[in-house]
């Protein structure tokens, strides 16, 4: 019993000891940190503001605004351990014997945030435009350093990881997609007149674009009809809805205006053997 009253006098001779010593220095350490956050905060709305005002990207513009703040962060609390005269070296020795063993095990995740890092300094594309990739073609909804969302016209949203974009061919249509399509008429038929028609439905429809405009002609000459073919840029966003409609006005104005559309056909003639 008396050794416990000695080591609870003892702790409490410890704490009343560090209070007396660094009280001082714990009130500046708590009212410098929480300065410094309202000033890392302050800082990172001028940045964010700057970047709006220079037209900056979104993405790039929040990543900018958020190193400025985490910087201003790391350097209050180095400020803060030097008031309780702690050194710092070992903890960045540590840290950065950490960072290694974790870098070495996690490479693949870093190779992500890595590719993330270039997308947003390069600006292959943009949130809002339609990129291809792989063969997955979608609109971009968010730019992360890990990864790039798209959505598609079914309402999906597909995740791609960063390290599988660096690199590859980007095809990008910005805020529309290329329809290419092509209807086959009789060689009897007048191909201007085939033009014109088609033309004049890809006029009637209000989504698609005029800049770059759409363009009809003769795409080839098969066997059984001449090829006339048409290519027109809509919203990704209603592509398959748009294509779908188009087409459906090209037939109909042809049935109407009685230009024959041929199917393929063969001629077989036989022969007597006597």
């Amino acid at each position: 019993m008396l050794e416990e009253l000695q080591s609870l006098t003892h702790f409490y001779t410890l704490i009343v000891d560090f209070f007396v010593n660094y009280s001082f220095q714990v009130i500046g350490a708590i009212i410098i940190f929480i300065i410094g956050l309202i000033i890392a905060r302050w800082f990172s709305n001028i940045t964010l503001r700057i970047c709006e005002r220079n037209e900056i990207d979104i993405t790039l513009r929040m990543f900018i605004a958020n190193c400025v703040r985490l910087l201003f962060i790391a350097m209050i609390v180095v400020i803060c351990l030097g008031k309780f005269g702690i050194s710092v070296a070992p903890f960045v020795a540590a840290i950065g014997a950490i960072s290694l063993s974790v870098g070495l095990a996690l490479q693949g995740v870093f190779s992500n945030y890595g590719a993330g890092f270039t997308i947003i300094l390069t600006r292959p594309f943009v949130v809002g435009n339609t990129i291809k990739i792989n063969d997955i073609t979608g609109i971009v909804e968010e730019i992360r350093l890990a990864y790039t969302l798209l959505s598609t016209e079914d309402g999906e949203l597909i995740t791609i990881p960063n390290k599988h974009i660096v690199g590859e061919v980007i095809t990008n249509s910005f805020a529309n997609k290329v329809v290419e399509a092509s209807i086959g008429i009789s060689y009897s038929a007048d191909a201007n007149h085939a033009i014109s028609i088609v033309r004049e439905v890809l006029s009637g429809f209000e989504e698609i674009t005029q800049e770059p405009a759409p363009q009809v002609g003769i795409e080839g000459f098969g066997d059984s009809s001449v090829d006339i073919g048409y290519r027109y840029w809509v919203p990704t966003q209603r592509y398959f809805e748009l294509q779908y409609q188009v087409n459906l006005a090209v037939y109909t104005a042809f049935q109407q205006a009685s230009i024959e559309i041929p199917f393929p056909q063969r001629e077989v003639t036989l022969k007597n053997s006597a």
